[in-house]
C-alpha cells in the first residue's frame, strides 16, 4: 500500500537526479531483458524440437552400431551392423509395424550439366517414406522394384534444386551422384530446416544402390523403425535389444554394441542440453542482478546522505521511522520497475528481432515471463533498496537537523 502513497514522491525524487536514475537502471534493464530472451528462446527451440519429432510420430526408433567407450567397449571389437540383421529384427520383432535401412553420406558431389554441388545422400526402402513422413511433391517415390533391382533413381530435396538453379522439371533428367548417373523420379516436399539445419539438403537413393556405391557401409548400416503404437515403444525396444544381442553373439556382462533411440529419449537429451544453458546464461543473468542491485543500493545510500537535513525535518514535524523506511524503499522499488519495464520492452524488441531471422524458430514471449522479469525488479529493488531505507529510518531527527 505504502507503494501507491508514495509514488508520486519517489517519481519526484527520481526526477530530480535524472541522469543518475538512468545509469542505475541500467543493470536492471540488461538482467530484465536477458530473462526474457533467454526464457523466450529456450521455449521456442523446446517447442519446436517436439513438433519435429511429433512429425516423426511418438513411435519411431532409430538403431545403429555404435561401440560404448571404456574398457567395456574396446573389448567387443568392431561395431557392426549388417542387412542381415536389418531383415531378423524386420521378421521377428513384432511390435514392430515399417522398418527401413539407412545408410549416409555427408556429402556427395550432385553434378546437372556444368553445375556441380555437394549434398547428404541416404540410402532407404520403400517404408522410409511413411517412417520420416518424407511426401513426394512431384513425381513418385521409390517402389519395391528399385530397391529389389538396385534401380539408379532418385529423389532430390527442394534446398537441392535451388543450389543448382533448376526448378521441377528436373524430374526425368539425369544427374551425376559421385559420378553415377541417377534418373531423377520425383521431388521432395519442403519439410524447413531443424536448428539452422536444412530438411531438404538431401538425395535419397534405394539402400541397395548405396550400398553397391559405398561398400564400407555393409556393415556400418543403420535403421529406423517405428513400433506398431505409442505404448509399444518399450516392447519394440525389448524385443530389438533381445534380437541383435543374440545376433551378435554378446555375453549377459556384455554391453549393446548398437544404440537405440526413440523420441522421448531425444527430446529428454534436448531439454537436458536447454536446461544447462539455460542454466548457465541465468548465471550471467544474476551478476547483472547483483550488480544492478549494487546500484540502486549505493544511489539511495547517496541520496539519503544528500537528504538528511530533509528527512530531520520531516521527523521534525511528525514523521515516524516508518514513514521515512516507506518512502526511500518506494523510491527503490519504482527505480527497479522502472527498469523492469523497460527491460521487458527491450526484451520483446529482441525476441521480435531474432524471430525474423530465417534460420530461427519463432520466438514467442509468454506471459509469465513478463510476470517473472517484473518480479525480478520488485525483489532486486526491496532487497536491495531496505539497507538505504533502514539508515534513513533510524537517523536521529537532531543530529540530521545540524546535518551540513
Amino acid at each position: 500500500m505504502f507503494m501507491f502513497k508514495n509514488f508520486p514522491i519517489a517519481m519526484e525524487q527520481l526526477w530530480a537526479s535524472k541522469s543518475r536514475s538512468l545509469l542505475t537502471m541500467v543493470g536492471m534493464v540488461i538482467a530484465v531483458a536477458s530473462t526474457i530472451t533467454v526464457v523466450s528462446v529456450v521455449l521456442g527451440f523446446s517447442r519446436y524440437v517436439a513438433e519435429f519429432l511429433k512429425g516423426w510420430g511418438t513411435n519411431a526408433v532409430w538403431v545403429a552400431p555404435e561401440r560404448p567407450a571404456g574398457e567395456a567397449g574396446r573389448t567387443l571389437g568392431r561395431a557392426e551392423l549388417d542387412i542381415r540383421d536389418v531383415e531378423s529384427v524386420k521378421e521377428r520383432c513384432e511390435a514392430l509395424r515399417l522398418v527401413s535401412p539407412n545408410t549416409r553420406q555427408s556429402a556427395v558431389s550432385v553434378r546437372y550439366g556444368r553445375d556441380e554441388v555437394n549434398a547428404p545422400l541416404e540410402g532407404v526402402s520403400v517404408e522410409y517414406h511413411a517412417i520420416r513422413k518424407f511426401e513426394v511433391e512431384t513425381g513418385r517415390p521409390f517402389a519395391v522394384v528399385d530397391i529389389e533391382q538396385s534401380h539408379q533413381v532418385c529423389l532430390v530435396g527442394h534446398e537441392v534444386l535451388r543450389k543448382l538453379s533448376v526448378d521441377e522439371e528436373l524430374v526425368g533428367q539425369s544427374l551425376l551422384l559421385d559420378g553415377r548417373r541417377f534418373q531423377v523420379i520425383g521431388i521432395l516436399k519442403e519439410k524447413g530446416a531443424l536448428i539452422g539445419t536444412s530438411q531438404d539438403d538431401l538425395v535419397l537413393v534405394p539402400y541397395t544402390m548405396a550400398l553397391k556405391m559405398y561398400p564400407s557401409q555393409r556393415r556400418k548400416l543403420a535403421f529406423v523403425a517405428t513400433a506398431t503404437s505409442e505404448d509399444q515403444v518399450p516392447e519394440a525396444r525389448a524385443q530389438i535389444t533381445n534380437l541383435l544381442r543374440r545376433r551378435h553373439g554378446l555375453e549377459a556382462h556384455q554391453p549393446n554394441d548398437f544404440s537405440i533411440r526413440t523420441q522421448d529419449e531425444i527430446l529428454e537429451a534436448f531439454n537436458a542440453i536447454s536446461l544447462a544453458a539455460t542454466a548457465m546464461l541465468a548465471g550471467i543473468v544474476g551478476i547483472s542482478l547483483l550488480v544492478s542491485g549494487i546500484g540502486i543500493m549505493n544511489m539511495m545510500l547517496v541520496s539519503v546522505t544528500e537528504r538528511t537535513r530533509e528527512i530531520g525535518l520531516r521527523k521534525a514535524v511528525g514523521a515516524g521511522r516508518r514513514d521515512i523506511l516507506a518512502q526511500f524503499l518506494a523510491e527503490a522499488v519504482t527505480l527497479s520497475i522502472l527498469g523492469g519495464g523497460i527491460g521487458v520492452a527491450l526484451g520483446f524488441c529482441l525476441c521480435a528481432l531474432a524471430s525474423q531471422h530465417p534460420k530461427m524458430v519463432d520466438v514467442v514471449v509468454p506471459w509469465w515471463a513478463v510476470a517473472l522479469g517484473f518480479g525480478i525488479s520488485a525483489g532486486t529493488g526491496t532487497v536491495f533498496g531496505l539497507l538505504p531505507a533502514v539508515k534513513a529510518a533510524l537517523l536521529n531527527p537532531i543530529d540530521a537537523l545540524r546535518h551540513e
